[in-house]
């Protein structure tokens, strides 16, 4: 999954920026927890004015659509209630952290497993 954006001349570019941002993380071709490019290597990449990009980011955080975490960059946010946005940055936390112990997806489902069923049972 790479973020796509093309630029051309029907609209102004941070428009486009935008509209294609919000538009790839509705549909999921970003899914949450994506992590954007920088603001000054977005710009590079498209050609186009650090301001230019800024300005679009700033209208999707406002948006939410995405969230800026400091020095961590910026990802693509979860849509809907804020428990459910939690949740997506919980899980985002917890796969950050398998990735780095080095365990690969099936132990990472078996303990989330074990813990839902420590708590809730065998429902």
């Amino acid at each position: 999954m790479t973020l796509k954006i093309h630029i051309d001349e029907s609209a102004a570019p941070y428009e486009q920026v935008r509209a294609q941002i919000s538009e790839q993380a509705r549909s999921g071709a970003l899914p949450v927890g994506y992590r954007l490019p920088t603001v000054r290597g977005l710009a590079e990449s498209l050609g186009l004015a650090a301001n230019t990009v800024a300005k679009a980011y700033r209208a999707l955080e406002s948006d939410g659509v995405i969230e800026t975490r400091g020095r961590n960059g910026t990802y693509v946010a979860a849509a809907g209630p804020a428990a459910q946005r939690e949740l997506a940055s919980a899980a985002q936390v917890y796969v950050e952290r398998v990735r780095r112990l080095g365990l690969d997806q099936d132990a990472a489902l078996t303990a989330v497993r074990d813990a839902l069923r420590a708590v809730y049972g065998d429902n």
